[in-house]
């Protein structure tokens, strides 16, 4: 079942702690290409700002980074959060990187700011812009189309170049708009996977078919920790563990090394709040793990995983994108 169903990487550039932003890049490039060996469709970097231990604020740029690292992989956003932009920006910035990179870029548009509201009015946006959603991915979608004859705004580059848009979403509404458009559709079950089920199905039998799909085309992002033996796979998990604790606590969300046990780190119920939050991982061996996407790929009628494999060694990490191609190929 599963060698049908491609796989990709959604990338957040996580500071290990101790580490540099340069280092945690040029990681993330050798991540890519690895990635990109073995057989991995897209490769998708998140916005976030503001935030100590993430890297991805300026997701263009770096999106430009790992594009031009690599040869065939599709490159794109995971997603930019439209309430932090102008749609005229981002065609910009869009159409230039398909212009560069042609048929390898995506844009992924999440209707959350991402991020708190002080930072969001640094980035100079009205607060209500997320009820504009649906109005500006349609402003969005015109200036990535050929240009209308008397159209007076332009995205130059970006009108004609056509990058394909998916809608990102942990709710319910980016579901039942991408169904409503005929566009792509990821759920964010890496962070939100309570809605998942209810999300997916309303997706996939409320969808219309469009000039873009016939058919509902749903991608379903999730944790994954993959190692060679079950033991292994479940220490490596421990980096998680702490960085959503860390998360929940308010502290930098640096990248920190495995323990042996969570045990004295967290009280009962920051535990049950991370492992509510990681409820949809996947951690296990090779076999473990293939049961697991097999059996979600066979429940939710899931077309593409996308992955976050948060591990804090870059090699152990490298080694986790082997065994996944290895499960997939077997």
């Amino acid at each position: 079942m599963l060698k049908s169903i491609p796989f990709s990487l959604l990338e957040l550039a996580s500071v290990r702690e101790h580490s540099t932003i340069k280092e945690t890049l040029q990681n993330s490039l050798c991540y890519a290409q690895a990635a990109e060996k073995l057989g991995f469709k897209r490769f998708w970097l998140a916005e976030h700002h503001n935030m100590e231990g993430i890297a991805s604020s300026a997701t263009a740029v770096l999106i430009g980074y790992i594009a031009g690292g690599t040869n065939t992989l599709r490159v794109g956003s995971g997603g930019i959060m439209l309430p932090n932009h102008p749609p005229l920006v981002i065609a910009e910035q869009f159409g230039t990187l398909a212009c560069l990179y042609p048929d390898r870029i995506d844009l992924g548009l999440g209707r959350a700011p991402g991020t708190d509201p002080i930072t969001s009015r640094a980035l100079r946006r009205d607060s209500l812009a997320a009820d504009e959603f649906p109005t500006e991915v349609s402003v969005l979608q015109q200036l990535l189309a050929p240009s209308a004859h008397g159209q007076r705004l332009k995205a130059i580059p970006g009108a004609g170049t056509e990058v394909p848009i998916w809608l990102l979403g942990s709710s319910l509404f980016s579901a039942q708009l991408a169904a409503k458009r005929g566009l792509p559709y990821a759920f964010a079950g890496h962070f939100a996977p309570r809605l998942m089920r209810e999300a997916l199905r309303i997706y996939q039998t409320q969808f219309t078919p469009s000039a873009t799909l016939d058919k509902p085309y749903a991608m379903l992002g999730m944790p994954v920790v993959v190692a060679d033996t079950e033991a292994e796979a479940k220490h490596l998990s421990t980096t998680s563990h702490q960085r959503i604790l860390a998360l929940l606590r308010g502290h930098p969300l640096w990248l920190k090394p495995p323990v042996d046990s969570m045990a004295g780190l967290w009280n009962i119920e920051e535990e049950l709040q991370v492992k509510d939050f990681l409820s949809l991982a996947a951690v296990g061996n090779q076999a473990q793990v293939k049961t697991r996407l097999e059996q979600l790929a066979a429940e939710l009628g899931i077309n593409e995983f996308m992955f976050t494999i948060d591990v804090y060694d870059p090699q152990k990490r490298l080694r986790a994108l082997e065994l996944l191609a290895e499960l997939k190929a077997a």
